[in-house]
């Protein structure tokens, strides 16, 4: 019982991790209509800007801050300069951002190497919690703890503020959205720069579980996509759902069927696809 606890609360963590980068990127496609296959790189970024600073004596929680910070600003740079230009044309986008991946990818070999770094844990969650006879590293249930704050927060902004109440009319009605006088240009700019804020969080805190090496950016690209698709297109709440169901699903299975995890994952979203086309908690579209 106690190794099957320490599995699921392990799946969870996980769940949560892809919950916060899955978040941001389903938010982007949702709002703007914008396939950003960047978004696994800046996890990656977010990853090794925390260990450069924390290099350089800082604490952690500064570097993950700075972090977070200049993910956003380089989100705010590649939309104004580069993806705005694209808005509507599916094909330039998928170019352009596939072609961004490969640059960050590049630029991060070149400032940092291709050896594989270890992100320490923040010394006051380097510590075990007992519960029964098991013993869980505390830090895992912090991110738990950070994925459903998230989760929090996002469905206050969307359910009780004026600027969730605009996103969610551009999600509906983007046109309508600019002739009531909204500066459309300026909220897609804040959504990108949001969306790219909680890949570098994602990274920043993901470090510490899984490492940081050349190639994390594909995969964590590849299961965020699978857990956006299987919640549906454009729903942080079923990116909660499936996020939580995915990274349950291949912590026991990397247990349990070590050379099948992810095919099972692929399965599941096969199995989603044929009988939701949208996902579960997308709409249909007419």
């Amino acid at each position: 019982m106690s190794i099957f606890l320490a599995q699921l609360l392990t799946g969870l963590a996980y769940g949560m991790l892809y919950f916060m980068i899955a978040a941001g990127l389903t938010i982007i496609l949702g709002v703007m209509n914008v396939v950003n296959l960047a978004h696994g790189t800046l996890f990656m970024l977010g990853a090794y800007i925390v260990f450069t600073f924390i290099s350089d004596e800082l604490n952690f929680w500064i570097a993950l801050l700075i972090s977070v910070l200049l993910t956003a600003v380089l989100g705010i740079i590649l939309e104004k300069l580069l993806i705005k230009h694209v808005y509507g044309k599916e094909l330039e986008q998928v170019l352009l951002t596939f072609g961004l991946s490969f640059i960050i990818a590049d630029v991060v070999k070149w400032i940092w190497g291709t050896e594989m770094q270890t992100l320490p844990v923040p010394a006051l969650l380097d510590a075990s919690l007992s519960i029964g006879e098991m013993v869980f590293p505390l830090y895992r249930l912090f991110v738990v703890f950070i994925g459903c704050l998230l989760a929090l927060l996002l469905w206050y902004l969307e359910s009780k503020t004026r600027i969730g109440a605009i996103i969610r009319a551009g999600v509906d009605d983007r046109a309508m959205v600019g002739a009531l006088g909204i500066n459309v240009g300026l909220v897609f700019t804040g959504v990108f720069a949001f969306g790219a804020a909680l890949a570098g969080l994602s990274g920043a805190l993901g470090g510490p579980l899984i490492g940081m090496y050349t190639g994390m950016d594909n995969e964590i690209l590849v299961t965020s996509l699978i857990v956006v698709v299987i919640g549906g297109l454009g729903s942080w709440k079923g990116s909660f759902i499936s996020a939580i169901l995915v990274g349950v699903i291949e912590t026991f299975g990397k247990v349990w069927f070590p050379s099948l995890s992810m095919l099972i994952v692929f399965l599941i979203m096969m199995v989603v696809l044929i009988i939701r086309p949208q996902g579960l908690f997308g709409r249909e579209v007419a």
